[in-house]
C-alpha cells in the first residue's frame, strides 16, 4: 500500500476536523452558496473569524468561492465532505 496516496485526504480531514468548519460546511450544504456576511450573521462570530475558517477550507479545496460583484459566495466543492458529515450525523 502506498501511503502517499492518502496524504491529500489526510490533510483535508485535518482541516475539516474543527467544530466551526463542520458547522460552516453544514450550513453551505443546507442553504447553498453564501457570502461571509450571511455566514457571520448565521453564527454570530466576527467576520474575520469566518473568513479565516473559509480560507483554510479553500486551501484544501473543500470550498470554492465565486465572485458576484463585490462579494464572494462560498459553496462546498468536495462532495466527500458531505458524505463525512452525513456519517457523523448518523453516529
Amino acid at each position: 500500500m502506498n501511503i502517499e496516496e492518502f496524504r491529500d485526504s489526510a490533510e483535508m480531514l485535518k482541516v475539516v476536523a474543527h467544530p466551526t468548519r463542520l458547522a460552516l460546511i453544514k450550513v453551505m450544504i443546507e442553504k447553498g452558496p453564501l457570502n461571509v456576511t450571511s455566514l457571520y450573521e448565521e453564527f454570530g462570530m466576527p467576520q474575520s473569524t469566518i473568513s479565516q475558517h473559509l480560507a483554510k477550507l479553500k486551501a484544501v479545496n473543500v470550498v470554492s468561492g465565486t465572485r458576484k460583484g463585490l462579494e464572494i459566495y462560498y459553496e462546498l466543492k468536495d462532495a466527500r465532505v458531505a458524505v463525512i458529515l452525513n456519517a457523523l450525523a448518523g453516529a
